[in-house]
């Protein structure tokens, strides 16, 4: 223990002789601020420098890739807490973090590292901006969300959502579509396609496997939903996504 506070006071004292400090806390917060505020413009104004030259960040590694790759999953962490605080979905804000630290990881270049950090802050922003702009949720809904995205996975019925929210079906039937602008079972499916779109892009699970994670009945029916959603098949999707997710503008 002593050693490792020699070692950490020997380098803050060559920190504060060579005048390398770590990134001022005020623009820092600003920069989130921004994102979780979903202000578009400001937030453009700080992806202006590439994420692999910004200076004044900490040695985490002494492989300079390793050292950003560490730092981004840091940035992905903190713009999903002030993002949840801000009203983002948790299970949302989580897997996206994700998504992107699995990206992060596989990425062999400086470049490429700072094209997926702009990529990131760029689709949080967007999800926040689109979020601000909504009108207000109700609690109620805003359960029946939490609980699609915690059971995604699984088969999710009206019933079973109803009573998570202690509300009649019919009720809930008609509220949801009254705030949501559609059906229950059309959110569940849109829902379940964005995680299987995700997945196709970031896993190696086949699309059988994919189908069968997201409790679709069957195979045919998986690709059914998914080319109503998407306007392509899932192996399709999976083919040309380079060319069309991954170069969409903000």
């Amino acid at each position: 223990m002593q050693d490792i506070e020699k070692e950490l006071s020997y380098r803050e004292y060559i920190l504060r002789e060579e005048y390398l400090i770590h990134a001022p806390f005020d623009p820092e917060m600003e920069f989130y601020n921004a994102v979780k505020s979903g202000d578009r413009k400001k937030v453009e104004s700080f992806l202006t420098e590439p994420f692999c030259k910004k200076e004044g960040l900490g040695s985490l590694s002494d492989n300079p890739l390793q050292n950003f790759k560490y730092h981004f999953a840091i940035t992905a962490a903190i713009l999903t807490r002030e993002c949840i605080k801000a009203g983002l979905m948790h299970e949302e804000a989580y897997t996206l973090s994700d998504l992107y630290i699995h990206k992060a990881d596989k990425c062999i270049s400086m470049d490429a590292l700072s094209e997926l950090h702009r990529k990131m802050v760029r689709d949080y922003t967007k999800r926040m901006h689109s979020l601000t702009t909504n009108t207000v949720i109700s609690r109620h809904i805003i359960k029946c969300l939490n609980y699609i995205y915690d059971h995604i996975h699984e088969r999710i019925t009206l019933e079973d959502i109803a009573s998570e929210t202690m509300l009649s079906s019919a009720y809930l039937s008609r509220l949801f579509k009254k705030e949501m602008h559609m059906p229950v079972s059309e959110y569940i499916s849109r829902k379940k396609i964005e995680t299987a779109k995700n997945m196709i892009r970031y896993s190696d699970y086949s699309i059988a496997e994919i189908s069968n994670i997201l409790a679709f009945p069957s195979q045919s029916y998986f690709i059914k939903v998914f080319r109503k959603y998407t306007g392509t098949t899932p192996g399709s999707y999976n083919a040309l996504r380079h060319d069309t997710e991954d170069n969409q503008p903000l």
